[in-house]
């Protein structure tokens, strides 16, 4: 299987990887540029990690929107409950509930092919929120990790990679500092009908 994705929905990167987990066969993931977050979770499910010797996975800590769980279960560490709104009270019991499945789903497909120990703890880093979302897990630092991973790439996947350019997405090549995105209303022209604040 090959990998290039950025992610996307836990849910569907689960059941992937449960899939192949359950698959009898041996398999191996193809990771010719980046599988960051769900993409480095299916990849975690396989027999053998093949990296570019420049591609990199990422951490799967879960996210809530756009904000990672860890840092919203963070704010009580910060304030008091009775000074945190109900529905940011809400989101840091989404974000410990979501945390606490994740590292136990990712746990147990680790388990294919590590001991109890190695797979919790494994996957505990991976999921902890110890970097952001968008860090880079290079072929050194997968393998500190305890992952399995060759270089062995097969001039095949670049070969096939290139039939299938991707168009740019208008965001600036290098992104240090993610931004928010505003709220749905924020920065909104009002729709057709309706009237603005000032008319």
């Amino acid at each position: 299987m090959i990998l290039h994705t950025p992610g996307g929905l836990v849910l569907a990167a689960e059941q992937i990887a449960k899939a192949l987990v359950d698959h009898k066969g041996e398999i191996t993931v193809f990771v010719p540029h980046y599988a960051m977050s769900g993409g480095t979770l299916i990849a975690l499910a396989a027999d053998e990690i093949v990296m570019d010797s420049n591609a990199v996975l990422g951490p799967v800590d879960p996210q809530i929107g756009d904000m990672p769980a860890a840092s919203i279960v963070k704010i009580l560490e910060f304030k008091k409950p009775r000074d945190v709104s109900d529905d940011m009270l809400i989101l840091i019991d989404m974000a410990a509930k979501a945390r606490v499945q994740v590292v136990s789903f990712v746990a147990g497909i680790l388990l294919k092919h590590y001991p109890k120990e190695k797979a919790a703890e494994l996957a505990t880093i991976l999921s902890e929120g110890r970097w952001t979302h968008d860090f880079p897990i290079m072929v050194d630092g997968a393998r500190q990790l305890g992952l399995k991973v060759s270089t062995n790439m097969p001039r095949m996947v670049f070969e096939l990679m290139d039939l299938y350019p991707q168009s740019g997405s208008g965001r600036p090549s290098v992104l240090y500092v993610p931004l928010r995105r505003p709220s749905k209303d924020q920065g909104k022209a009002p729709k057709a009908g309706s009237t603005s604040p000032t008319s």
